[in-house]
């Protein structure tokens, strides 16, 4: 009920207000059914305006630092995330990856749409990266359509570090449903999974129009925090971070 009385009364009606969204091919969001709706993630508010835009209840797995906060805004971050019905989750690799799978597969098993950022972490820079195979596992598992979604313009709304949102007009981009049944059956194959995932990636590049980098987007934030550190030159890409395409 907090989910709706969010979306449709308290945060949604401003939301729409302030920013203006749109949203182009909402015709390819079933209307029933169970889904995975894989994007990119730009901004923080990635996790409002894609909820906002999209007539059914989206449940998205979230970091469980979310969940965890101290302070005040650590303790409103996590009673929205709570309260809206969201399912935190660890991404430390290991047993965490399975409970993940096993989390995202309950969601889709309701019958639900669920909600993943393939890249694992918001983009440094704006630019697109390499997505983790948890998606594929979960598509393949649960033999469910996997259906890519390119936020656009969140970065300049509201890019790492920024608080307050700038006033821009964000969009939603919602591609055609993806069919991976012809890999039914080969889940545990890491690479299957790597194709499939790549698959995604490249389907978000091309709906996004963001230029792609063949790394994580994880390491690329760790060695920006080292370089800071060491008081290096933070932001500048490396001939590394430059090379790599989906499907590689």
């Amino acid at each position: 009920m907090f989910y709706w009385f969010l979306k449709r009364v308290l945060v949604g009606p401003l939301l729409r207000l302030i920013f203006q969204p749109w949203i182009e091919g909402l015709e390819n969001v079933p209307e029933k059914g169970p889904a995975i709706l894989v994007s990119n993630h730009l901004s923080f508010s990635d996790s409002f305006f894609l909820p906002l835009m999209v007539p059914r209840r989206i449940t998205f797995l979230a970091k469980s630092d979310y969940f965890t906060g101290r302070g005040f805004k650590g303790r409103l971050t996590a009673g929205f995330f709570k309260g809206v019905g969201q399912l935190p989750v660890d991404r430390g690799g290991g047993r965490a990856s399975g409970a993940t799978l096993r989390t995202g597969l309950r969601v889709l098993r309701r019958g639900d749409l669920l909600g993943i950022y393939p890249e694992g972490t918001r983009s440094p820079d704006g630019r697109l990266y390499r997505g983790k195979t948890g998606v594929a596992r979960m598509a393949l598992e649960a033999k469910v359509p996997v259906i890519p979604v390119a936020m656009i313009g969140t970065f300049e709304l509201q890019p790492p570090g920024q608080v307050v949102p700038r006033l821009r007009r964000p969009g939603v981009r919602i591609g055609k449903s993806m069919d991976f049944s012809r890999y039914e059956g080969l889940e545990g194959d890491r690479f299957i999974l790597r194709s499939v995932t790549d698959e995604i990636m490249y389907a978000l590049m091309r709906l996004s129009g963001q230029e792609y980098v063949d790394r994580y987007a994880s390491t690329v934030k760790r060695e920006l925090a080292e370089s800071r550190k060491a008081g290096g030159k933070a932001g500048a890409p490396t001939a590394e971070d430059e090379t790599g395409s989906p499907g590689r």
